[in-house]
């Protein structure tokens, strides 16, 4: 939800029109993360001046308005420093006046660019207003714009820092965010902040760097984030007193400097995503909760308050990586939308998720993330899953292979209703959080609340170096590569075998189950190969779209066992972009409420792969087709039963718990034609985001 995008260029020349291109570039990277209005905010003519470009809708849109601006595109600059933002509305409806960068004044004295929510927004706009400051928009971020105003007007003799003054700012502030300030008081300069939103710092230099790393700068001793927000600073909005600045323990920036140790020419980019920073930069560096970044003069400094108590360490200084991603992984290349290449990449996607984790001649999986912590997940007294959307999805398909290979008790919870319930959790308990994006807000929640019980916490994420395999004690990467369209394809079926992985290696120990472990590692093993097959039936799913299922408003999908994952998931992917309702139903609950709405008029797709449960489902399609539906089948290959007649999507037929990976492929190729049959943004659906990164 949301992309912020900054550049900062030092003794580097750059004309107005390249730091555009860069700035709406960075946007158009980070497009999939969800939004509805863009913006960009650059430096003007004359010193503190700032130009802005605000759109509603697409960055096209933003292209556009700035190509047909009559601001001076030639003009150069040496060093400068611009801010760019996608907005996903939480205050206020998408406007102009709402769209980021938002100013503290008329004057822009104060910029900001926000991802994530301001809980005590209305408290500090009502607060600000009696001291008469005047508000143009509705958002919660005009607010914390203000508000930097304020203590910066509030100075005594205006000599504090812009470090120190977005500290005395952020401390003022609750709920999650990420923030990058620019003033005209401190021009060339700005500071990023994050707790709870995802933000990143790329890095590039025409020389190597000197170190691979940037020291944290932290606060001295006096300064804590419970004092500053204790009764005797002053309360809320107190001024901060004269001489009272914090001390910091000041170290240099030894990554920017030169083997001479002179300025060097530099660049940083920062941005919510890696895929916004790719065509610049592979060399990264990702922000902690409550880090604070300060980029001036081609150095970047980061800053922290102490630690509070009982709150884990952390690194004293944060280490430049390398983004193992390529431009070409982010780029749709021969497909028409990111959705379509994403599904067709699923037999090298799940390759790359068992890439040098599984020994075929051997018949042996190894997790190296989980190696040291697999006697304690064994001796824990149950699994607790933890998920949202998609996710939730996989965990419900692999929950009953779990318990067949670990026998321990599994649990699975979507983590916003696990958060309401306050479910209880004991420190035997092993709590596995699973998001794609590892930034998922009731997730990451989740996940706090069972580290402060003592619970073992095991992270299953795609993207590295994210909130949740930051903070887990352990954890597998799906290696699934990025995934840019909003409804999640690829990265379901690397989750899948990523937690069926975990099971396998969790039974290793278990002689009884050997036979069992080979049949699912043979499958394994075939699986790429069925993925290709499956997709090789792309043709005949755009004609169901195009023809049975094309003008229904309502769509029922069944199933029993391990497809029951299998018809949840499919029915969200087709509510999610082709916005037709579509609900997914375990097939043995038919009797019990959902076979009232079967007739002549209801479609149906039920999933009738041959497993233990095969006669069950033969039941279920029986009380059906009795009502007069006329079921659309998925069923395997060799599979004669199926009256002549019906309507069958064929998938090739592997081991039980493997068969939901193959059976949901038609289901997303389906869902992608409904879409693209009904005109939508396939790989953008309204009202939705890749990365959810409020509650």
């Amino acid at each position: 939800m949301c992309g912020i995008f900054a550049y900062c260029s030092f003794l580097q020349e750059k004309d107005r029109k390249t730091i555009c291109e860069i700035l709406v570039n960075g946007l158009a990277r980070q497009e999939y993360r969800g939004y509805d209005s863009a913006g960009i905010g650059i430096d003007g003519d004359n010193r503190g001046e700032m130009f802005f470009f605000k759109e509603v809708g697409k960055v096209a849109g933003l292209r556009k308005k700035i190509a047909e601006s009559n601001v001076d595109t030639s003009k150069t600059f040496l060093s400068q420093v611009s801010i760019a933002h996608t907005r996903w509305a939480t205050h206020g409806p998408p406007s102009v006046v709402n769209c980021h960068p938002l100013k503290s004044d008329p004057k822009a004295e104060f910029t900001v660019v926000h991802n994530g929510i301001v809980t005590n927004a209305t408290a500090l706009r009502l607060v600000l207003q009696k001291r008469g400051y005047k508000f143009e928009s509705d958002t919660d971020t005009e607010a914390v714009a203000i508000l930097t105003k304020y203590i910066y007007d509030s100075q005594p003799d205006k000599r504090m820092s812009f470090t120190e003054l977005v500290k005395t700012v952020l401390k003022e502030l609750e709920g999650s965010f990420a923030f990058v300030f620019k003033s005209s008081h401190y021009p060339n300069e700005i500071v990023t902040a994050r707790r709870g939103s995802p933000l990143l710092i790329g890095v590039k230099t025409e020389k190597k760097l000197k170190v691979d790393f940037v020291d944290v700068e932290m606060a001295g001793p006096e300064e804590t984030m419970d004092a500053l927000a204790s009764p005797k600073s002053g309360g809320l909005l107190a001024p901060p007193q004269a001489g009272n600045g914090p001390n910091l323990l000041r170290s240099q920036s030894r990554a920017f400097m030169s083997e001479d140790g002179m300025p060097q020419p530099i660049e940083f980019f920062v941005a919510s995503d890696a895929s916004a920073i790719i065509e610049h930069t592979k060399r990264v560096l990702y922000l902690e909760d409550d880090d604070i970044a300060h980029i001036s003069e081609g150095e970047l400094h980061i800053h922290r308050l102490r630690q509070k108590d009982g709150a884990p360490p952390t690194p004293a200084h944060r280490t430049i990586e390398t983004l193992e991603i390529e431009l070409a992984e982010i780029m749709k290349g021969k497909f028409d939308h990111f959705m379509q290449k994403e599904i067709y990449e699923q037999p090298e996607s799940v390759v790359n998720t068992m890439r040098g984790r599984v020994n075929f001649d051997r018949n042996q999986i190894t997790l190296g993330g989980l190696r040291a912590y697999l006697p304690i997940i064994r001796r824990g007294r149950r699994i607790v899953f933890c998920a949202c959307g998609t996710s939730y999805h996989s965990c419900i398909a692999t929950r009953a292979i779990f318990e067949e290979l670990t026998e321990i008790p599994v649990s699975v919870e979507l983590a916003s209703d696990f958060l309401d319930r306050k479910t209880p959790i004991f420190r035997d308990d092993v709590c596995v959080v699973v998001s794609q994006s590892g930034e998922t807000a009731d997730t990451i929640l989740a996940l706090r609340y069972c580290l402060e019980r003592g619970a073992l916490c095991v992270g299953v994420v795609n993207n590295v170096g994210s909130t949740i395999s930051r903070e887990t004690h352990c954890g597998v990467h799906i290696n699934a590569g990025p995934e840019i369209g909003v409804a999640s394809t690829k990265a379901y079926t690397s989750q899948y075998i990523a937690l069926l992985m975990m099971a396998l290696q969790l039974s290793e120990d278990r002689i009884s189950l050997t036979e069992r472990r080979t049949q699912i590692i043979e499958g394994l093993h075939a699986l790429p190969g069925q993925i290709k097959k499956v997709l090789e039936g792309d043709k005949a799913l755009q004609q169901l779209a195009t023809g049975v299922l094309a003008n229904q408003r309502s769509l029922l999908l069944m199933g029993r066992g391990y497809q029951y994952a299998t018809c949840l998931e499919g029915a969200l992917k087709i509510k999610e972009i082709s916005y037709m309702h579509s609900e997914g139903i375990l097939a043995g609950e038919l009797k019990h409420g959902p076979l009232a709405l079967i007739d002549e008029n209801m479609p149906v797709i039920i999933v009738m792969t041959q497993d233990s449960l095969y006669p069950k489902v033969q039941s279920a399609f029986s009380q059906i087709t009795a009502r007069k539906a006329q079921p659309i089948v998925i069923a395997n290959e060799d599979d004669e039963g199926i009256p002549k007649g019906v309507k069958t999507i064929r998938v090739p037929k592997t081991v039980d718990c493997l068969q939901g990976i193959l059976n949901i492929i038609p289901l997303q190729l389906l869902s992608y034609h409904l879409a693209v049959r009904n005109g939508f943004d396939v790989d953008f659906p309204r009202n939705l985001a890749k990365s959810v990164t409020t509650e």
